[in-house]
């Protein structure tokens, strides 16, 4: 069986596992205190163009949403999301079990826009019984969205200007973040400059596990440690999180890694069109969702797993073919023979 339903099925890129390798015997201090984060919160910083910025290392992306948003908003104070984002539909409940309710807007691709905040806040201000509702108080927004879809630069620009006039903390969940990077014209360093924390996923782009959150708000980064002992955040073998980081960061690797991926998703979507697939959704990335009749899926799904994401009528399903660092070039190409010949 080929695997094509998600990007972390396989472990991580050889260079990681080297630098793993190399260090295994290394005597650090424990809890991301070690010269490996040192080193990898240095690059970081140079990428991001952000030498002020706070960098912090957490295991996976739902524990990295839900410790930023805990640090980020009071009690009353609640994060707004597009309905499809990963913590509204993917996390468990894991904000509002937290006791932060996440307030949903409508998105048919999966982003938000300046204008939709803009009026969910206003919204809130102006009924006299707000005190008796959460408040709108963070933006949590995907790059890519969950549905592969990408900011531009304009875009995140207009959401950052409401959020600093409304006084909203603005959140990127980064989990992707590379495929984003080589596919549309927002850099680290613009997400340094427009939003409050972002984070760079390691997960799902090479690394055998981790996040790097960077704060450019001090005022949310503070006793962001004591968040991450008390939620369960704090690794003991931090220097684990700084070595991975530290091989994705040198020599442009988490930039060709996504670029590799991407190059090859953009492959099947060539082929998905080819075969008059429609996309369900419009996405440069990683991720891409053909619309495709049941009876090819399941002859398809003989050889190869995917996601099934939408019933779109009685015989067609859209579905995610997802590309990895691990994915094979040959393997592409079997996938591309197999929809030629239905």
């Amino acid at each position: 069986m080929i695997r094509f339903e998600s990007d972390y099925l396989e472990g991580a890129l050889p260079e990681v596992m080297q630098a793993l390798n190399d260090t295994n015997f290394a005597q650090t201090p424990g809890y991301g205190e070690d010269e490996y984060c040192d080193e990898a919160r240095a690059l970081i910083r140079e990428k991001c163009a952000a030498p002020d910025a706070e960098v912090h290392f957490l295991v996976g992306g739902t524990q990295a949403n839900m410790i930023v948003i805990t640090a980020a908003l009071r009690p009353h104070q609640a994060a707004i999301a597009a309905v499809t984002g990963h913590i509204a539909v993917h996390e468990s409940g894991s904000i509002e079990a937290a006791g932060h309710k996440v307030v949903t807007l409508p998105s048919e691709d999966g982003k938000l826009t300046a204008a939709q905040i803009r009026s969910c806040v206003d919204t809130h201000w102006a009924d006299a019984t707000h005190e008796h509702m959460p408040q709108p108080a963070l933006v949590y927004v995907s790059q890519p969205t969950e549905n592969g879809t990408v900011y531009s630069l304009a875009e995140l620009e207009a959401i950052s200007a409401v959020c600093r006039e409304k006084g909203l903390i603005l959140f990127v969940d980064g989990a992707r973040l590379g495929t984003a990077l080589v596919s549309s014209d927002v850099t680290l360093a613009d997400l340094a400059r427009l939003t409050d924390v972002f984070y760079i996923g390691g997960t799902k782009l090479g690394a055998l596990f981790g996040e790097a959150l960077v704060f450019t708000n001090k005022a949310i980064a503070r006793d962001f440690r004591y968040i991450m002992k008390q939620r369960g955040g704090m690794l003991a073998k931090g220097r684990l999180l700084g070595v991975q980081f530290g091989a994705l960061m040198k020599d442009g690797l988490y930039e060709r890694t996504a670029k590799r991926e991407v190059t090859l998703a953009m492959r099947l979507r060539r082929a998905f069109e080819a075969k008059g697939w429609p996309l369900y959704y419009d996405s440069p990335t990683n991720q891409q969702f053909p619309i495709v009749p049941d009876s090819d899926l399941a002859k398809l799904a003989e050889k190869y797993t995917f996601s099934h994401w939408a019933r779109v009528d009685d015989t067609h399903c859209a579905v995610r073919f997802c590309t990895s660092w691990a994915t094979k070039e040959s393997d592409v190409d079997k996938l591309i023979a197999d929809i030629e010949a239905l």
